[in-house]
């Protein structure tokens, strides 16, 4: 299942497993403190659905969206990102 979900998911890991940096900094802490970042930006964005979808103002959409594609981004490389996709997406190298 994995497997699957790493080959449909391979467009965004290729952004943070492209180049072979031999030399990077990985700390487990970093995949766990990713995957609460993750759930953040996730809150934010269904915050921001509830209260456009309350108002009625078309606005909201935008923080939606953004902050979905981070948490989103945050969670297929958090679970399904090699060590080097932690570490290029805190920039540690």
């Amino acid at each position: 299942m994995k497997a699957f979900m790493r080959k449909l998911c391979s467009p965004i890991l290729a952004l943070f497993e492209g180049e072979d940096d031999t030399v990077y900094v990985y700390r487990p802490s970093h995949r766990k403190i990713l995957v609460a970042v993750a759930v953040l930006f996730l809150i934010l964005s269904s915050g921001s659905l509830a209260m456009t979808l309350s108002s009625g103002l078309a606005g909201g959409v935008i923080p939606a969206v953004f902050f979905g594609g981070a948490g989103l981004v945050c969670v297929i490389v958090a679970w399904l990102g090699s060590d080097q996709a932690v570490a290029r997406i805190w920039k540690n190298r």
